[in-house]
């Protein structure tokens, strides 16, 4: 298998009308779907509402084109958002960019050298835990605007989150509540009345809606982000020197892994869904060149969206043309409806958040491996998931990895001295 050759190329080969047809449809759906899932991550991950689209726009985009699945569909995604908050907090916008340059060149390298199989070196255990992990990371991130709490201070870490809410809890605003109640009994109803129709759109219209006609004293996006523009992606080259590539580059090695996990995870979905094969290092080197793009271009970092690969697979869409089709609505949506994304409710924000965080625990797969009752399993589970929880990815995957490895060599010395 080549070692770069991208999907479009294979896909293109016996292009016709109708799979035309099918990927422009395909790509609008999808498109409609991430429009308000793009802003929800963004503000998730502490940059402006417009930077989600700026990343699933020009990442989205490249990925697509480059990329090795007929189907991947690329943007901002729950696993980045506490990642991100944090650089963005401690290093601002300026560290983030150079952060996720750094991370696009590392994943580029990744394809080039073959990594793209080393994947299945990483356990289920693992994947499980730092993904759980994660989800309740994003969930507690967004009891604040859900409850319209008003925070002392500006905590980043979880631990730090939770001892917040503690103390600000008598600040709820119930108006804020009863808004985020309706949206999140909205996403969690309409899927299983209207499964085809976009919960998350339908559910910020209805709560921005009766939050302006009512004029509840509830925050909005543009409350927070008065200055939310409808500009086009600018192109911006970071400052780049010994020091800040220095301070950037932990930063971009769990950037780069976490692109690299989730991405080929969602190929490996994808390829169950439509009998594909899709070429791992390809896609390295586009999730690569794709984060550079978004960094140049005012984005955070992307990777592959099982979520939303899953609905451009279930609508139709079968080659890279759907992906490239969602990123050139997505940059249509940009200019011409942004502005009335300052309507939207930050309650209604914090509820499509909590669903994504609900989807993507794997809780059943969770608590398959703990009623399996295999000690080590459990044991890289729990650090896995605790530790990235109070501390952050890296340091759980490290920490997974030693100690599953660490159980593997024990075990096989063990039976030697039998």
């Amino acid at each position: 298998m080549k070692i770069f050759y991208p999907h479009i190329i294979k896909s293109l080969k016996d292009y016709s009308k109708e799979k035309f047809l099918k990927d422009i449809i395909a790509g609008l759906i999808v498109a409609i779907i991430a429009l308000p899932l793009s802003i929800a991550l963004a503000i998730a991950s502490g940059v402006g509402p417009e930077v989600g689209l700026y990343t699933a726009i020009v990442a989205g985009f490249i990925i697509s084109l480059l990329g090795g699945s007929p189907v991947q569909i690329a943007g901002p995604t729950a696993a980045f958002a506490s990642i991100v908050a944090g650089i963005v907090m401690t290093k601002g916008m300026a560290g983030l960019a150079t952060a996720t340059v750094l991370a696009g060149i590392i994943l580029v390298i990744m394809g080039i050298l073959r990594l793209g199989n080393l994947i299945k070196f990483i356990p289920h255990s693992i994947t499980v835990g730092f993904t759980a992990g994660i989800a309740v990371t994003i969930a507690i991130g967004q009891v604040k605007d859900f409850l319209g709490l008003t925070f002392k201070t500006s905590p980043v870490e979880t631990v730090e989150k939770v001892e917040a809410i503690a103390d600000s809890i008598t600040t709820t605003n119930l108006w804020g509540l009863g808004v985020g109640a309706i949206a999140l009994l909205i996403l969690i109803l309409l899927p299983k009345v209207l499964p085809k129709v976009p919960a998350s759109l339908v559910a910020v219209l209805i709560c921005a809606a009766v939050v302006k006609l009512a004029d509840l004293p509830v925050n909005t996006i543009g409350t927070l982000y008065p200055d939310i523009t409808s500009a086009p992606p600018q192109f911006h080259l970071p400052e780049i020197s010994v020091d800040t590539v220095l301070s950037a580059l932990p930063d971009a090695v769990t950037i780069a892994i976490l692109a690299a996990v989730e991405s080929l995870l969602s190929c490996v979905v994808a390829d169950s869904m439509v009998g594909s094969r899709h070429n791992s290092n390809t896609e390295l080197i586009a999730q690569g060149l794709g984060n550079v793009g978004s960094a140049l271009f005012g984005g955070i970092p992307a990777t592959g969206a099982i979520a939303r690969t899953a609905a451009n697979v279930k609508n139709g869409g079968r080659s890279p043309i759907s992906g490239i089709t969602h990123s050139v609505v997505l940059f249509l949506m940009l200019i011409l409806f942004m502005p009335y994304a300052k309507l939207i409710p930050m309650p209604t924000i914090a509820a499509i958040l909590f669903i994504v965080a609900y989807n993507m625990s794997e809780y059943k797969k969770f608590a398959k491996i703990c009623c399996e009752r295999k000690v080590a399993d459990i044991l890289v589970l729990v650090l896995t998931f605790a530790l990235t929880v109070i501390f952050d990815l890296v340091v759980a995957i490290v920490a997974g990895l030693i100690i599953h490895y660490a159980i593997v060599l024990a075990k096989k010395l063990l039976l030697k001295t039998k």
